[in-house]
């Protein structure tokens, strides 16, 4: 027994010391995940970093100063440092000498050295769809995102986005209210929220079992430069990227690339051609991806062996699919009284109507004060959704 027990304690001890050594480079100065990578290559084992010589350092490709750095000890100290703040904070530290480092990312080309976790690791292994696009969504942008996010993670897909305002952000509690899980992948430290109003979000997504994810140390604050690497994640992770409103020049058209360079699959909604956050997801359609309107669009196209895993695992393992939760389609409504039901068919996903003009088509039907009543009930259920203005627009 004592044999087994100084064997496990010395594996953990190479461990430990294997993910100091990423962590070190990761935090030297020159040091970037590709040259990371072909560091540690060339090294042969991580721990072997702390007794190379300087001139070995060197030799693995590093910057002269990055190398200094490093045989200095430097670098061993700020990982030192870094590790236990993370540990103080909650939080924890994947390396690829990890069995929890996410198989999917070590797929791409250029995959995180160190990744900051707070949060479920065992979600990181599981199949995920990205939901991406704009931060200023139409309220039918937004309406869909939510809803699609919350019949995938409804049959047990985890969805993954960035966090930001718009469509990540609708995306997230879509999963969060189907009882789903989510993984938020942050261009800042585990530890920065942003933007700050999503701090309440970010303690729901670890709080129902989800995962927040940064390849960034703590304190890193929102450098402009950091979303757009972030995305290769976003995407890496996942079996597929859904694309919801995006414009020409926006950022969810690198998460887009970075999908098809990694040959995962991409979704797209389609959008009105007088809407600009249209572009992207028309674009993507016309290059090939998968125009998506409900979630059996994403659902049919999944690789066989992801799709068969979610199905036994939604029937218990019994072959029994009616144990899963009802979805809300954008197709599909449930029975309404026939006052909200007529409020309802006025409304518009894509265009807002203002109250007064609402009353005025209904006034041969209803009276402003069934209309006001149904309107009630209908944002209780969340098929509405009232805009500044007495402005209202249907979710789905």
């Amino acid at each position: 027994m004592n044999k087994i027990g100084d064997a496990e304690q010395y594996a953990l001890k190479r461990l430990e010391t294997a993910r100091l050594g990423w962590m070190a480079l990761m935090l030297t100065p020159g040091m970037g995940a590709t040259r990371i990578w072909r560091a540690m290559g060339k090294l042969g084992e991580a721990e072997r970093l702390f007794e190379a010589s300087l001139t070995e350092l060197e030799g693995t490709g590093m910057p002269a100063k990055s190398a200094q750095f490093v045989f200095e000890g430097k670098a061993r100290e700020a990982a030192e440092s870094e590790m236990k703040r993370v540990a103080e904070t909650g939080g924890l530290v994947l390396t690829p000498e990890d069995a929890g480092y996410p198989e999917r990312l070590r797929e791409i080309y250029d995959p995180p050295a160190v990744l900051w976790i707070r949060g479920s690791v065992e979600l990181l292994a599981r199949p995920g769809i990205a939901v991406v696009g704009t931060r200023q969504p139409s309220p039918y942008g937004a309406g869909m995102a939510e809803l699609l996010s919350r019949d995938l993670a409804n049959r047990r897909l985890v969805i993954l986005s960035g966090m930001a305002r718009g469509v990540d952000t609708a995306a997230h509690k879509g999963a969060i209210e189907a009882g789903g899980k989510t993984v938020a992948v942050w261009g800042t430290g585990i530890d920065v929220v942003y933007p700050k109003e999503n701090k309440k979000l970010a303690e729901s997504i670890v709080a129902s079992g989800g995962t927040i994810v940064s390849e960034y140390p703590l304190g890193t604050f929102p450098a402009p430069q950091n979303f757009p690497i972030r995305n290769r994640i976003l995407s890496g992770m996942s079996v597929g990227v859904l694309v919801i409103e995006a414009g020409e020049y926006s950022g969810t058209r690198i998460t887009a690339r970075c999908a098809m360079e990694q040959n995962r699959d991409v979704y797209a909604v389609p959008g009105n051609v007088t809407n600009k956050n249209a572009w992207g997801p028309n674009t993507l359609i016309k290059q090939g991806a998968k125009l998506t309107a409900t979630w059996e669009d994403v659902w049919e196209d999944l690789p066989s062996g992801v799709r068969l895993q979610l199905e036994d695992e939604m029937s218990g393992g019994d072959g029994d699919e009616s144990k899963v939760g009802g979805t809300a389609s954008l197709f599909t409504e449930t029975l309404l009284p026939a006052h909200e039901r007529l409020v309802l068919d006025k409304l518009k996903h894509d265009e807002s109507l203002q109250l007064d003009d609402l009353i005025e088509r209904l006034e041969a039907e209803l009276g402003s004060a069934e209309i006001f009543t149904a309107l009630f009930e209908l944002e209780l259920a969340g098929r509405v959704k009232q805009l500044p203005g007495k402005n209202y627009v249907r979710t789905f």
